[in-house]
């Protein structure tokens, strides 16, 4: 058609020919950013999020909108990473993250949330969710979690962790399956592996280890395929499954 549309957001548009994967050289010699969609009902969290993670110079936020918009926003800008708010009135966030699941090429899809102990966590994650942030993440963290997304990582804060866990562990002992998968990893896989129960990053196993976050990466890589585990929070469940990882007091009851 001749008439113009008006853009249904007042950011870039993606270049269909192509630019690199982020964080790698263009055709200039300059690096690539990661281009960013930011999805919620509220036009003013859609905005607080686009200053923060626009303020990086390797982010883009490529645009913002509502539930009902973001699978055509994606196929149109074609982001990288999507941050998801999980509870919207047009569009829930798990409809919405199933769609874009279901893209030919989806993003990395984070979901948004007030509440560490949202029900549906557990939910997004077996929904194809690879990130669950809470929306009073501090900004250097929020920027920090989209550069992992983009990197093809996972990022989950403890708090979260411990409510994904909780909602698949019961109370009683080791599972016996669990147990045999983790007599698969070697001495230090199992360190890892019980760290990750515990929700720490890798820089913080890496810390807590004397390993660099290179070889901690490595050692994750090689426990998932042990395991049969889709993501480090599948990981994290059958650590706490084996027995691998105790209470600390206080943790509940």
């Amino acid at each position: 058609m001749s008439s113009a549309r008006r853009p249904l957001c007042p950011y870039p548009r993606y270049d269909p020919r192509g630019p690199p994967p982020p964080g790698r050289p263009n055709r200039g010699g300059t690096i690539s950013t990661t281009r960013v969609l930011i999805v919620d009902d509220e036009i003013l969290v859609r905005s607080g999020l686009g200053l923060i993670v626009g303020s990086a110079p390797d982010l883009e936020v490529v645009g913002d909108c509502s539930g009902g918009q973001a699978e055509e926003h994606v196929q149109r800008l074609r982001p990288h990473v999507v941050l998801l708010d999980i509870r919207m009135p047009d569009l829930d966030g798990i409809s919405v993250l199933r769609r874009l699941r279901a893209l030919p090429d989806p993003p990395a899809v984070a979901m948004l949330t007030t509440f560490d102990t949202d029900e549906y966590i557990g939910t997004a994650l077996r929904a194809g969710a690879v990130g669950f942030l809470l929306k009073d993440t501090a900004p250097e963290q929020l920027v920090h979690a989209v550069r992992v997304l983009a990197a093809g990582g996972n990022i989950l804060s403890p708090t979260v962790t411990r409510t994904v866990i909780g909602g698949y562990v019961d109370g009683g002992g080791p599972d016996a399956e669990a147990s045999a998968l983790t007599r698969t990893l070697t001495g230090r896989e199992l360190d890892v592996l019980a760290l990750l129960g515990e929700g720490l990053s890798n820089a913080e196993i890496a810390d807590r280890l004397f390993l660099g976050t290179g070889t901690v990466k490595d050692h994750i890589s090689a426990i998932l395929g042990k395991l049969g585990a889709a993501n480090r929070v599948q990981a994290a469940v059958l650590a706490h499954r084996a027995g691998l990882v105790r209470p600390k007091p206080g943790d509940g009851a």
